[in-house]
């Protein structure tokens, strides 16, 4: 907030910049998902503003972070067995395919085609 400027104020001058500002009341954490942790932050208070028709996202709060746990796919038989009959590989291939693709049967099978 600008010094001197009340709520009413600041209000009338981002509407006159084309800027509009909402906010998120009934938010009890926000999580922020990387590849090796969480970042969750508790009691937050959220301000969703559109600036020209990009909507940004302002978050204060407490601060927590956790570590993520690597977890392996679930990988069924009959996934296994499809994936070797379309890629026409063995049983160890097929299931190292949908392993490194995280289960995803599709790419599974386009990275043994491409082999």
């Amino acid at each position: 907030m600008i010094p001197g400027m009340n709520p009413r104020q600041m209000k009338q001058a981002m509407k006159k910049l084309g800027m509009e500002q909402i906010e998120i009341d009934d938010a009890i954490a926000v999580v922020i998902r990387t590849k090796s942790k969480d970042i969750i932050i508790r009691n937050p208070q959220i301000s969703k503003i559109n600036m020209m028709g990009t909507w940004t996202y302002q978050i204060s709060g407490d601060e927590q972070t956790r570590d993520v746990e690597a977890k392996e796919p679930e990988i069924s038989e009959e996934d296994i067995k499809t994936v070797m009959e379309q890629s026409s590989c063995n049983k160890e291939i097929a299931e190292k395919a949908l392993k490194e693709s995280n289960g995803d049967l599709a790419e599974a099978i386009i990275s043994l085609q491409k082999e």
